[in-house]
């Protein structure tokens, strides 16, 4: 099971392990993480489960695709290292990423 840090905009951490197969947003609702509240349930049809994802893991991430990128001009604070949490898969090769929240989902 993938292990995910989220962290808040205040600094708090919270770590959970993820299925393999669910998107990070769904791992995160799962465990109640705080900001990350996923109102479209994943479809990619809204912002509410924008991250930055670590410098660190960035390349295996990989790009946001179109509709992605279009969701995201609706976020607040975009950063080149912005994703939706819902478009991210938990797999092994994730283990131990590490996602922020902005400051605006808090």
């Amino acid at each position: 099971m993938p292990r995910i840090t989220y962290i808040e905009f205040d600094g708090t951490e919270h770590v959970v392990e993820a299925n393999g197969g669910e998107s990070v947003m769904e791992a995160a609702v799962r465990n109640e993480v705080p900001g990350i509240d996923a109102d479209c349930g994943g479809g990619c049809a809204c912002a509410t489960c924008h991250v930055y994802v670590d410098a660190a893991w960035r390349a295996a991430t990989g790009e946001a695709q179109t509709m992605e990128l279009s969701m995201l001009k609706l976020a607040e604070a975009v950063a080149d290292n912005s994703r939706l949490s819902c478009q991210l898969v938990a797999n092994e090769a994730l283990d131990g990423l590490i996602v922020r929240m902005p400051e605006s989902q808090h």
